[in-house]
């Protein structure tokens, strides 16, 4: 913004710290604070001020940011210790991945003090953070976006930061990345484990379908990794389809695909990746392992 604002960061993991240490190589200043020590410990050796909650950075700082794992730990810190601090004139600006409806009510709920919520979250990892190819899709305020697009520019580079309307609109089009990333790889898993399950070797699978372009390229892609024992590497953004659900159903919108594919893998033991976290077990042992046509214990990924 234009007067040289105090910036706060909360959460400074993967994501969150990659994205803070922009800010700081921009010149910056920045106050930050994690629940993690180490975590913040290493963001403040970087450069930043320590704050020893959410609720000081709230305090302390005119613009805060947070990149948190979750919808739900997202809403637990803004409801906690964000808008009780909150003031006029203040934008926050959540980048994690967070339940529409529940930013339309934040967003609301911040209104009503005078501050702002701007809801911006990303795509593209840390390597899109790296090399400033980050996907940021904001909704909120559009005069209060326009103030704060410089500093999203410093977080993740200019080419692909795109207003998307009021608040949760950024959210929902995260949504449509995630469900035309999720639905398009389960997709590919589901044809794969068939060929699989029927008793064709994956690698032969891969020679006869897949292919340098379109289509084929992914499949290539996920077949390539089970082919070479990296299936665990693959996951179908399981934890986030709540999210998306919630707003089809609330503004509704069918989403047959999404709720099928949420419903199949709500039967599995819940090892499954957090928002913004690393998978925990091997997605295509499950699949390849389970019925996928609704087999008698009614199971699978």
């Amino acid at each position: 913004m234009d007067t040289a604002p105090r910036l706060g960061f909360i959460g400074v993991g993967a994501m969150g710290g990659a994205m803070a240490r922009n800010l700081l190589a921009a010149g910056y200043p920045l106050t930050a604070f994690d629940i993690s020590g180490e975590r913040l410990a290493a963001i403040v050796a970087a450069g930043a001020e320590r704050a020893e909650s959410a609720a000081e950075v709230a305090r302390r700082c005119d613009i805060v940011l947070t990149s948190l794992r979750s919808s739900a730990i997202f809403v637990e810190v803004a409801q906690g210790e964000l808008l009780p601090n909150a003031r006029a004139g203040q934008a926050f600006i959540d980048l994690g991945t967070t339940a529409p409806p529940e930013t339309r009510r934040l967003a609301a709920a911040f209104a009503a003090r005078g501050a702002t919520l701007l809801d911006v979250p990303v795509s593209g990892g840390p390597h899109g953070i790296e090399t400033r190819t980050l996907r940021m899709f904001a909704g909120g305020d559009r005069a209060a976006f326009d103030r704060c697009r410089r500093l999203l520019e410093a977080l993740g580079g200019p080419k692909h930061i795109v207003y998307c309307g009021p608040g949760g609109c950024g959210q929902i089009v995260k949504g449509v990345n995630q469900l035309a990333m999720g639905l398009g790889d389960a997709a590919y898993m589901e044809a794969l484990a068939f060929g699989v399950r029927a008793g064709v070797d994956p690698e032969a699978i891969r020679e006869a379908v897949g292919g340098d372009d379109g289509f084929r390229r992914h499949f290539a892609a996920i077949a390539g990794r089970v082919v070479e024992g990296k299936g665990e590497s693959l996951w179908v953004k399981f934890p986030e389809l709540p999210y998306f659900l919630a707003e089809a159903a609330e503004q509704g919108v069918p989403l047959p695909l999404a709720e099928a594919l949420y419903t199949f893998l709500s039967a599995v033991e819940p090892r499954w990746r957090d928002n913004m976290a690393r998978p925990t077990a091997s997605f295509w042992h499950e699949l390849a392992s389970r019925r996928l046509t609704g087999g008698a214990d009614g199971s699978g990924v």
